[in-house]
């Protein structure tokens, strides 16, 4: 894990992304956000178990299911399977040490 400040994340709506194998912030003190670093390392471990190209895969064909069914992109968002997870678990530091493999299956 390769944590990163970027500064065009500052443009968006987003305080951090993980694209394997960086996380990429928007702000430097974000370093320190626990609950959001926690988040992004979710993601990645998300990524490894779907050899990476198939969780990008995944998680479009999931939000653009949600957002056609909804008519809403944050709404969407939130309902993607791999975004349930990781907020659900955002806060329990010790989480991907028992995190069973494909977890994100039981948020579908």
């Amino acid at each position: 894990m390769i944590i990163i400040c970027q500064k065009p994340l500052k443009k968006l709506k987003i305080n951090g992304i993980a694209l394997f194998p960086f996380i990429f912030i928007r702000k430097p003190e974000d370093k320190e956000n626990n609950v959001l670093i926690n988040h992004e390392k979710i993601h990645l471990r998300q990524q490894l178990e779907m050899l990476i190209i198939f969780f990008y895969i995944v998680y479009v064909i999931e939000y653009y299911y949600w957002f056609f069914k909804l008519k809403d992109g944050f709404l969407a968002y939130k309902r993607i399977s791999f975004e349930r997870e990781a907020y659900a678990n955002e806060h329990d530091l010790d989480y991907l040490k028992k995190r069973k493999f494909w977890n994100f299956r039981k948020y579908l």
